[in-house]
């Protein structure tokens, strides 16, 4: 009878083992070979390689992964104010990355501080690169208060170093999201053998930047078409050109990075307003299996902004103006712990992880305003802005690069001149018929007053639509109606600023105006809701709205398995 166990005991492990050996084979064989044409994948004598070992987007430096979903965007509660601009519909956003905290002095001290270093401002091709990128100190001005010392000392103080960066407009947060990018990307380069030791600081200059884009399509003209970089690296100098089979050298295999190694990270950028109202209301903290147990009406759970915790009962649980004349309570009790803005971080995450979504600054988003969410119209990744454009190319076949002749200058209506592109990048141009001829997803490369602000959403859609044209649509006819300034430059070199004085406009709506969300320090608690929303000019500056950057996310939606309910971060 024992040997008969015995026996069957060693039956089933046998049977278990080569169960196991048939699993690592059939795993082996489809790693190494294709399942198209059988042919072997990576392999050392050529034909066809891919990073088959890649695991998953890199976590870039300062971001929280944020599991996108489906979720109700708009207020859902009552809206004494009346605004009318936030009624509640059904959205869904892709997973994506945000910052963790607030776009701080310290982090926008060492772009400014790369700006300097990299394009001098002495010198006068350079000049408005730097100043263009100085947020506005003069925000902190007040006809009767004295805030001098905030003017003076609020960004560069290191008292300060870790509060929210403030007088940055739309424009120059975007720039800091695209500068980011590079260097990040370039740091990665860098670690893993692709671009030179240290070649981001000794060899950086004006003309001789990392780009992501341009290393991508032509890495050879990146850093101003210095080689030396990139095939100086760990993998260029271990990597040895070999002959085909015509006699013909080509050079040595995985020398440069390319979007299918996996290594190169998406860009930072802002987020949608989709995404940032869904990472602050973080409903994920009221889920029990497939339903929210309720809405919140701020980041946090419950109807009150105080703490009920037993270690701070009582302490408000964000940033913001309390009462009239009351910003922080009394001294030696002080409700908030501060006046203006606070160090990031001095308030308790959400259940995202993230910081500071209600109070402190309120935060620019990507999107244009409108007073109307248009999920008629889509449902799935809202966002409102699109300009879709694509790389230049020369006659010669090949991508072209902003020189110092063709860099790109933009003059804002208050007259402040800002960078738009650096030398070494990619020069953009608008999509046209090659893109959009018998396309039914997108017609044009400036969607962003789609279906709201276009003639065609106006009274006067047929207005001069015979014989093939489109006559434009004069200024009494536009559906916002807002003002037009203009800036312009004499013959002498002189910026000449000129206000519209017209007492016939009806709105300060158009297409240059961008949302903004959360409440801040100078707010009361009913901006804290994560709904609400409201909208400033892309080219101005305040002292309570600052930024954070997002990042979406390849590959699948979370690296979690499915949970009864959320994991208190």
């Amino acid at each position: 009878m024992k040997v008969n166990k015995f026996m069957a005991m060693r039956w089933f492990f046998a049977v278990i083992l080569l169960a196991g050996f048939s699993s690592c084979s059939k795993k082996s064989s489809s790693n190494s070979g294709s399942k198209a044409t059988g042919w072997k994948i990576n392999d050392k004598k050529g034909g066809f390689q891919y990073a088959s070992k890649f695991k998953k987007q890199e976590t870039g430096p300062g971001l929280v992964l944020v599991e996108g979903g489906t979720f109700t965007m708009g207020k859902v509660a009552d809206d004494p104010m009346h605004d009318w601009n936030n009624t509640p519909n059904q959205q869904h956003v892709q997973s994506f990355y945000m910052d963790e905290t607030e776009v701080t002095n310290l982090m926008y001290m060492e772009y400014l501080d790369w700006l300097k270093r990299v394009f001098p401002p002495e010198e006068e091709n350079y000049k408005n690169i730097y100043e263009g990128a100085i947020p506005d100190t003069l925000v902190w001005r007040d006809r009767l208060g004295y805030n001098e010392t905030m003017t003076n000392n609020y960004l560069r103080h290191p008292a300060y170093a870790e509060y929210p960066v403030v007088g940055v407009n739309w424009i120059q947060a975007t720039e800091f999201a695209k500068w980011r990018t590079n260097r990040v990307n370039e740091a990665i380069l860098e670690r893993e053998g692709y671009l030179k030791k240290d070649a981001k600081v000794t060899e950086a200059k004006a003309d001789a930047t990392f780009d992501t884009e341009t290393y991508l399509a032509a890495p050879t003209k990146t850093f101003g078409g210095n080689e030396e970089v990139v095939l100086k690296g760990r993998r260029g100098s271990k990597g040895k050109a070999t002959t085909n089979a015509k006699g013909e050298t080509q050079e040595a295999k995985n020398v440069y990075a390319q979007r299918t190694s996996g290594l190169i990270l998406p860009e930072y950028r802002l987020p949608t307003e989709a995404e940032w109202e869904y990472a602050a209301a973080a409903d994920i903290g009221q889920r029990e299996y497939n339903i929210y147990k309720g809405q919140k009406k701020y980041p946090w759970s419950g109807g009150y902004t105080r703490s009920s915790k037993r270690q701070i009962r009582g302490d408000q649980l964000a940033n913001f103006k309390q009462g009239k004349g009351d910003y922080g309570g009394l001294a030696g009790w002080s409700d908030d712990g501060a006046d203006i803005t606070n160090k990031v971080k001095s308030y308790p995450p959400n259940d995202f992880g993230l910081y500071d979504m209600a109070g402190n600054v309120a935060e620019w988003v990507a999107d244009v305003y409108r007073p109307i969410v248009d999920d008629e119209a889509n449902d799935f990744n809202y966002y409102r802005g699109n300009v879709y454009t694509k790389n230049k190319i020369g006659e010669d076949g090949k991508v072209e690069l902003v020189t110092a002749e063709t860099q790109r200058f933009d003059t804002m209506p208050n007259g402040k001149v800002i960078s738009r592109n650096f030398i070494g990048q990619i020069a953009q141009v608008p999509v046209d018929d090659k893109e959009t001829y018998l396309r039914q997803n997108f017609d044009k490369s400036d969607h962003r007053n789609y279906r709201d602000g276009d003639k065609q959403s106006t009274r006067y859609f047929d207005f001069g639509s015979e014989g093939g044209t489109e006559a434009k649509l004069k200024d009494d006819q536009r559906m916002y109606d807002s003002p037009k300034h203009n800036v312009s430059v004499d013959s002498i070199g002189n910026m000449i600023r000129k206000y519209d004085r017209s007492n016939k406009r009806s709105t300060l709506i158009n297409d240059d105006v961008r949302v903004y969300k959360g409440g801040s320090w100078r707010d009361r608690a009913y901006w804290l809701d994560p709904a609400q929303r409201r909208y400033f000019p892309q080219d101005m500056a305040t002292d309570y709205i600052g930024f954070r950057c997002a990042m979406s996310r390849v590959g699948p939606k979370s690296d979690q398995k499915k949970t009864a309910r959320n994991k208190k971060r």
